[in-house]
């Protein structure tokens, strides 16, 4: 599985690279900090396949990478994506790493 750390995803957001942000946590999660993504909760990837595009990359996230990283092979073997990245360490990495005032839970 390919993988995004969150310093290569911030490098993305500052130049203005077209890509996608998919975030699958849930709507509570997203409330308590989000990296304004689009919202897709992993029970609802299956029902949202036309919000997730095969022609640009995609960065999939969630708290700590192990949702996104199920997901991602879901969508791999089940609906032959190839453009998917894994955020590494997922939205806790980010308040680790990048924005230190990010709440955490």
């Amino acid at each position: 599985m390919k993988e995004k750390t969150v310093a290569e995803l911030k490098q993305m957001m500052d130049s203005g690279a077209e890509f996608k942000l998919i975030d699958v946590r849930e709507p509570h999660e997203f409330e308590i900090c989000n990296l304004k993504g689009e919202l897709i909760p992993m029970n609802e990837v299956p029902e949202h396949l036309d919000k997730i595009p095969k022609d640009v990359p995609v960065v999939v996230h969630c708290r700590s990478g192990a949702r996104s990283g199920r997901i991602i092979q879901y969508l791999e073997q089940e609906h032959g994506y190839t453009n998917l990245f894994n955020l590494k360490g997922g939205i806790l990495a980010w308040a680790d790493e990048i924005d230190t005032g990010m709440p955490k839970y």
